[in-house]
């Protein structure tokens, strides 16, 4: 009786806290003097054209639920961007499953240095024992989303989902423990199954690749030491948060926070194949090639990023945006979109629960994206 009602006390915790992410409760507001919206007036596209695209991505008569930040960066400069009262260019806005891609180039920066292998097996306690078909998991199914682990990403009621349980409820003190816990469901890269506990699983790795000691200060100050100096300092990324559980792993694949602009930053990081804004090589070119190649098991997705290709599991815009557009998305519609061909990229930050509210979204953003020309 008394784990019943720990586990309602749970479900409960889990209910509430969603509810405040979807209403932006926990988003770090500043005050902030700059205007909140602006156009260049050089930006390459009509100026009324772009502010048309913009406004309906707030204030429109087609419900894409609430925008709270868009920036739209084109040759590698800010050509627009427009937030929401409340929120300003200062603001750190959390990016969900948008942090599975800046995992994923953390991810190649410890493949570059030769502390992980590709297609070596991933070297998980739990998955030891003599025997155990989960030993045979490598990195780069982890990062293409077909380990095969049992998880379920999303369902009803949401608080059942492992992503919510692994977050907030019964996994929470130990996310990636809870992930690697996971039977297997189907034979390693014989299936995609997007999953927010494979991020969890990379992050634990990368933190027992920097060090042997288990105490959780210790592993998050190792991990926040290689973030600070591998990508945040060098990529310019200055508002670039994580997360971390109370093991000391990093919330990777949803805890991330950034100020709109950053995110617009990172997105110029991929166009720019792993170029930082003063031209420096931060990421290998390979290694951003890499996670743009389409998987084996779902052209829409490549390393923890997704591609605009049809597909049963594509989130971005297939046929409303050029096929070489990628990008990241995140839950409740957050966005970095990539346009190579256009030298362009656009974030959305916001709230839209509703699919409908999502697919009305992308329509939005595909249209504001054909003002550019390739």
């Amino acid at each position: 009786m008394k784990l019943e009602r720990k586990r309602v006390k749970q479900i409960g915790a889990a209910a509430a806290i969603l509810s405040l992410m979807g209403a932006g409760a926990l988003a770090v507001r500043a005050a902030d003097p700059e205007p909140r919206y602006h156009v260049a007036a050089d930006a390459g596209v009509n100026e009324e054209d772009l502010r048309a695209a913009i406004d309906p991505l707030f204030d429109g008569d087609e419900d894409v639920g609430e925008t709270r930040a868009l920036v739209v960066m084109h040759r590698g400069e800010i050509v627009a961007e427009r937030y929401a009262p409340g929120f300003g260019p200062e603001t750190k806005l959390l990016g969900w499953s948008m942090g599975k891609s800046v995992t994923a180039v953390l991810v190649g920066l410890m493949v570059a240095d030769g502390r992980l292998a590709l297609d070596s097996p991933v070297p998980v306690a739990a998955w030891s024992q003599q025997g155990d078909p989960r030993g045979r998991i490598t990195l780069r199914q982890l990062l293409a989303m077909t380990s095969g682990l049992d998880h379920v990403e999303d369902e009803e009621p949401l608080a059942q989902a492992d992503t919510v349980r692994m977050l907030f409820t019964d996994g929470a003190q130990d996310m990636s423990a809870f992930a690697e816990a996971k039977p297997l469901a189907h034979a390693p890269g014989s299936h995609f199954s997007y999953s927010t506990g494979s991020t969890l699983i990379l992050t634990d790795l990368m933190a027992r690749m920097l060090t042997n000691n288990a105490d959780p200060d210790a592993r998050r100050q190792a991990m926040q030491t290689f973030i600070d100096g591998r990508l945040k300092i060098p990529a310019g990324l200055k508002s670039l948060t994580a997360e971390y559980d109370a093991a000391g792993t990093m919330i990777g694949g949803s805890f991330l926070h950034m100020t709109a602009r950053d995110y617009a930053q990172f997105g110029e990081l991929l166009r720019n194949h792993g170029r930082g804004p003063n031209g420096h090589q931060i990421v290998p070119e390979k290694w951003v090639d890499f996670m743009r190649t389409p998987s084996r098991r779902n052209p829409a997705y490549g390393a923890h990023l997704w591609l605009n290709r049809e597909s049963e599991e594509s989130v971005l815009m297939p046929g409303d945006a050029p096929q070489s557009l990628f990008g990241c998305a995140g839950h409740g519609g957050q966005y970095i979109l990539i346009s190579p061909g256009q030298a362009l990229t656009v974030v959305r930050i916001g709230m839209s629960p509703d699919k409908e509210q999502r697919a009305a979204l992308k329509r939005r953003l595909a249209k504001l994206m054909r003002l550019f020309a390739a």
